[in-house]
């Protein structure tokens, strides 16, 4: 193993005693025992993310505001918020790490 590859080893290791990695595997864990849930929150993912990538900006305010009504309800349940929650939050650490490694290395 390279030193490149054991240190990309220690990473994942360190990352995965994270509190936050922690939390969105439990929740994730929580969420893979009721299939159908799990296939929703996938469906509110991929939605999600076709508006944010898709959307015109000039309509963006109006899709925005639409796709939260339709989904309010949804997200109310407390398994798919805390999901979703720990879900975000692993998400924003890992674009932390993921900045830190390209600031370092001064990669633009």
């Amino acid at each position: 193993m390279t030193e490149v590859e054991q240190a990309i080893e220690n990473l994942l290791s360190v990352i995965k005693q994270t509190k936050e990695y922690e939390e969105f595997r439990y929740q994730l864990d929580k969420i893979n025992l009721q299939p159908e849930l799990h296939r929703q929150i996938d469906d509110f993912r991929k939605e999600n993310f076709e508006l944010q990538n898709n959307t015109p900006e000039d309509q963006m305010l109006q899709k925005s505001e639409e796709f939260e009504e339709r989904y309010q309800t949804f997200r109310e349940n407390p398994l798919v918020n805390d999901f979703l929650t720990a879900e975000t939050a692993f998400c924003r650490r890992m674009q932390e790490i993921n900045l830190k490694i390209t600031e370092g290395l001064q990669f633009e």
